[in-house]
């Protein structure tokens, strides 16, 4: 059989297969074969029928798993908030700096002051740290523009990320992410707004490939919420929520209702909104480091979302306030860690489940024929390495669709 590489010599953790050996799909003398940039074959040598490959890569022994996905981020913004880590340090809550016009509003003001090159050029670091530990793929939030063409500019500098780097961008557009101080006393006419203006041009161009809310008490209630689903779906865009970070104002509730392809941070999610998210298939998509960064000791309910089969996903949550965090790595050690999750967890969380979040399950986050080659290659004896260490990059190499 004809192929264009073939990577022999190697461990994989196809994910595909969890409860085999080592809880992720471990294969012990594995072997990848790739065409057109998708896999052919993943398993054991001794399955393999044989391969005639223009290339072959001898792995000695690594282990292989696939491209890891940092399935919520807000990668692309002006300026950044170190001013405010100061004074979260002198004793300051994220709310109260929000309420006196910090947080996301100064980040807004700093984005909406950039052009679109010099988002690009100021999100190509934070990129570039995330594909050196292995990703590729990788969702951009906007939301901190707040107008329409403001929010157009980051979805545009989003999308141009992927045509700077070899990797996956996946855009979702946040308008329903703070009040911008043009709307401050007319909180029901910005969500006009977002439902009306937005949404519909932002659909027509092409520019998201899902649209995101923050259903909170320092965000938007359930029923402004509700309204932008409902425009969204109108618009056949699917939809995904902050829910529960800071309050419970029962959006994973609302998000599962519409069929949400995934609920995140959710430390302060509960029963309903567990059963609810279970039944919907939505995902769990937990957020360590803002957990860390903001201080907070309410752990998300992990041992009910497992007990009720609901997938977690894990992400970088990559912004300038919560989380200025752009390691995949130390995202599955602080879950680990913070939230008591095992290896196994962890692992799926930034691999199978995080693709499922972004509604991309038949397409990466497995090593499976049909599915795109795209990989990651390590340096370590056994996959909890990739979990244990802090601090440390032992990829070896990264493909994206089979290069």
């Amino acid at each position: 059989m004809q192929c264009d590489t073939l990577w022999i010599d190697a461990r994989l953790a196809t994910m595909a297969n969890v409860g085999a050996v080592a809880g992720v799909g471990a294969i012990d003398r594995g072997m990848i074969a790739a065409t057109d940039g998708r896999i052919v074959f993943a398993g054991p040598v001794a399955d393999a029928p044989f391969f005639d490959a223009a290339n072959v890569v001898k792995c000695d022994g690594r282990w292989i798993t696939p491209g890891l996905i940092d399935c919520h981020t807000h990668l692309v913004h002006g300026g950044d908030r170190s001013a405010e880590f100061e004074l979260r340090l002198a004793g300051a809550s994220y709310e109260e700096i929000a309420r006196a016009g910090g947080g996301i509003v100064s980040t807004m003001e700093a984005t909406r002051a950039a052009g679109e090159d010099s988002l690009v050029q100021s999100a190509l670091p934070r990129l570039d740290a995330l594909i050196g530990e292995g990703a590729t793929t990788v969702e951009v939030k906007s939301g901190y523009g707040l107008t329409l063409a403001h929010e157009i500019k980051m979805l545009r500098a989003a999308r141009q990320l992927g045509s700077v780097r070899p990797v996956g961008i996946v855009t979702t557009f946040l308008g329903a992410h703070a009040l911008p101080p043009e709307y401050r006393d007319d909180p029901d006419g910005y969500i006009t707004a977002v439902c009306e203006q937005m949404i519909p041009a932002i659909a027509s161009a092409g520019l998201a490939d899902a649209v995101d809310a923050f259903c909170d008490g320092i965000g938007f209630t359930a029923a402004q919420t509700r309204r932008v689903f409902e425009a969204a779906t109108a618009h056949g865009l699917r939809v995904k929520l902050h829910a529960e970070q800071l309050s419970n104002l029962h959006g994973a509730a609302l998000a599962a209702e519409f069929g949400a392809r995934s609920a995140d941070h959710l430390e302060y999610l509960d029963d309903d909104g567990i059963h609810a998210m279970a039944a919907a298939g939505t995902v769990a998509t937990l957020l360590p480091g803002a957990y860390y960064f903001v201080r907070e000791n309410r752990l998300p309910p992990i041992t009910l979302l497992r007990a009720a089969g609901v997938p977690i996903a894990l992400a970088t949550d990559c912004n300038p306030g919560t989380s200025p965090l752009t390691s995949l790595l130390l995202t599955m050690n602080m879950a680990a860690t913070l939230f008591h999750m095992t290896v196994d967890e962890c692992l799926t969380g930034v691999t199978r489940n995080a693709a499922t979040a972004l509604g991309l399950g038949h397409e990466i986050g497995t090593l499976e024929p049909g599915k795109s080659c795209d990989l990651a290659i390590w340096d370590i004896e056994r996959p909890a390495e990739l979990v244990y260490r802090m601090g440390f990059n032992p990829l070896h190499a990264r493909i994206w669709r089979g290069q």
